[in-house]
């Protein structure tokens, strides 16, 4: 019987560890980020990839946005974030917030693209996007956390 009562708290005691690993690797899913520019603002949600979390580390950031190929907006953070875990590609969507690992870029999808080598996703804009798709030439823009 003692065996029972202690094979049964050591499985709630491991089930409890295991809540306790999936909520600290799920932390930063669903992490709220504002990007503010003369134009307005947008606010972004994070997904939970290593890339995503690198990049919370760096916030706040002032960055220098372009226009790229009439598709994206483009920016170059301080340093590469980590790609580990990172899928090979990704196919966007108009929304998408993502880094492209072999130029080292933050990039945010105004419109549709194809499927591509080195596209890392790290999120998607939930709004805002239309006033960022119609800033032109290159502008500053700050990306910090959302309390």
């Amino acid at each position: 019987m003692a065996f029972r009562g202690t094979a049964k708290k050591a499985a709630v005691l491991l089930a409890a560890c295991a809540l306790a690993a999936a909520t600290a690797a799920c932390a930063h899913a669903g992490e709220l980020v504002e990007l503010t520019f003369s134009g307005g603002r947008a606010e972004l949600e994070l997904n939970e990839s290593a890339s995503a979390r690198d990049l919370l580390t760096m916030l706040p950031l002032t960055l220098t946005f372009e226009d790229y190929n009439s598709t994206e907006k483009i920016a170059y953070p301080p340093r590469k974030l980590s790609t580990k875990g990172a899928p090979a590609s990704y196919d966007p969507s108009k929304g998408d917030f993502a880094l492209y690992a072999p130029w080292g870029n933050l990039v945010i999808f105004y419109n549709d693209f194809t499927d591509s080598p080195g596209l890392v996703p790290l999120g998607r804009v939930k709004s805002g996007l239309g006033k960022l798709a119609a800033m032109n030439g290159r502008f500053a823009a700050t990306l910090k956390a959302v309390k």
